[in-house]
């Protein structure tokens, strides 16, 4: 039996999760911003689809990457010099999710829902939820969101509308908050782009016990100010 959440913000121990669905922890409870905040906090993370409930997860293996692991291929480089493009944080967040969830709709699906973008819209407000965004000749051409707690950076979606668009924003993002004090970067689900990227995988109880350290790091508000603007030498 899966354990349903009532009007407690404690979630069951992690290592109580299921081995079928790998990661599967509880159900039930609400999107609040305190419950949100409680369930990263331990590693945890809702991801449901309309039609179900409430589920919360902590997969057995965590997809990561950590200072000095990231990888910028040659090509990539060559796209981040001879490419016009502009990365910002948090000046549309909104439209990041939005955009989001229509590029996962049209992949068969969202996990995205109108509950899950009011829920972290107002993480968001609360300063814990944060985007970074990528612009092409003044439209916004890709970008990424996640939820940032201490020195934990937990990737939520990311999507693209020009080409690369998506990898500019990681790239950016990985390498901006490193230089700022974050330890680790969770993006939830193995992919070979991730991995492309420099993510590897770690186990569950060492990624819980690198998050109850990085929770208490104090860092700069002035970490979400990031303009960079990145004109081709000609």
């Amino acid at each position: 039996m899966i354990p349903w959440l009532g009007r407690s913000l404690e979630f069951p121990p992690v290592s109580l999760a299921m081995a079928e669905p790998d990661g599967l922890l509880a159900a039930g409870g609400d999107l609040s911003v305190a419950r949100l905040l409680a369930g990263y906090s331990h590693g945890i993370f809702p991801w449901f689809s309309p039609e179900d409930p409430i589920l919360w997860w902590s997969p057995s293996q965590r997809m990561v990457v950590e200072p000095g692991a990231l990888k910028v291929s040659r090509s990539m480089a060559k796209v981040l010099r001879n490419r016009r493009y502009r990365v910002t944080t948090d000046r549309a967040f909104g439209a990041v999710m939005q955009a989001c969830a229509v590029q996962r709709d049209e992949q068969g699906g969202t996990w995205i829902t109108a509950e899950m973008i009011a829920a972290y819209t107002e993480l968001h407000r609360q300063g814990y939820a944060h985007s970074f965004e990528v612009w092409m000749d003044d439209e916004l051409a890709g970008g990424l969101y996640g939820v940032a707690i201490g020195g934990m950076f937990y990737g939520e979606s990311m999507f693209h509308r020009r080409r690369d668009a998506s990898k500019i924003a990681f790239i950016h993002m990985a390498q901006h908050l490193f230089a700022h004090g974050f330890g680790l970067i969770d993006c939830q689900m193995p992919t070979a782009h991730l991995a492309s990227l420099g993510a590897r995988l770690i186990g569950r109880e060492l990624f819980v016990a690198r998050v109850q350290l990085l929770l208490r790091c104090p860092l700069p508000d002035t970490v979400w100010d990031y303009v960079y603007d990145h004109e081709p030498s000609r």
